[in-house]
């Protein structure tokens, strides 16, 4: 568990890599056994985040689920720097399916791993746009990159 000023972050994996970040409304229970080392590292990642020591992460993730759309789009987040946004637009132009913004955002809700494919950094041209977490903690997550909408 990662904690955070919205809540607590739950990682899970195993030795291939992180399968899936809990969002602090999802109550998953810690572990009881040994931690696979990815864990561990974007664990600790995740906690220099919320320290405002990172801006960038390096952590092995498990790609085994979801479509190759939404493989797609997961990497383009992943491209978008630490305390930038870009719309849902400007993901689906960006990996050439510039009327798929609605299909951007649904990718966007089954993402994985929040944070570290930084789902968040999306909005909507008109504002906020939502968030599988929530409009509060996509607020807090953007204004502690120094984002404000």
């Amino acid at each position: 568990m990662v904690q955070s000023p919205v809540g607590s972050w739950c990682v899970e994996g195993d030795d291939n890599g992180i399968t899936r970040i809990y969002l602090p409304h999802e109550r998953q229970q810690a572990s009881t056994g040994p931690v696979a080392a990815p864990v561990k590292n974007a664990a600790k990642q995740l906690e220099e985040y919320f320290a405002k020591k990172r801006t960038h992460f390096d952590v092995d993730l498990h790609f085994d689920e979801g479509t190759s759309f939404q493989h797609e789009v997961w990497t383009a987040l992943g491209e978008i720097p630490y305390g930038e946004v870009r719309t849902y637009a400007d993901v689906a132009t960006s990996i050439n399916h510039p009327n798929a913004y609605r299909a951007v955002g649904n990718a966007n809700a089954a993402n994985p791993w929040p944070i570290v494919v930084p789902c968040h950094r999306v909005v909507a041209s008109s504002g906020m746009g939502g968030y599988a977490g929530g409009l509060d903690v996509k607020r807090a997550l953007l204004e502690l990159e120094g984002v404000s909408l």
